[in-house]
């Protein structure tokens, strides 16, 4: 059980496959535009609830409670190592010489 107050993260489908407007590219009208925003939840529900929750610029959010005290997932993604060297001739070219 969440209580109200808590951290949380609600997903809503905006507009399913069929209502995407036709001029976008065929591999997005196939899904779902969907929503997952987070903000404190007004009153107590458990995971699947559908949920209202204010968001930290106070606008009123309405969707499924998929989480608690939701944590942030993404990265800058695997190293690459041309990076390296492209950041090598710019040092090289702007500064003179490798930092």
């Amino acid at each position: 059980m969440l209580k109200k107050g808590e951290w949380v993260q609600i997903h809503t489908i905006i507009l399913t496959p069929d209502q995407r407007a036709p001029q976008v590219p065929d591999d997005t009208r196939e899904v779902p535009l969907e929503m997952w925003v987070k903000g404190f939840l007004l009153e107590d529900a458990e995971i699947g609830d559908e949920v209202e929750i204010e968001t930290v610029t106070k606008r009123i959010a309405k969707g499924t409670l998929v989480q608690g005290n939701p944590t942030f997932y993404h990265s800058f993604g695997d190293f690459v190592p041309e990076i390296v060297e492209i950041d090598k001739m710019l040092q090289a070219e702007l500064f003179g010489g490798e930092r």
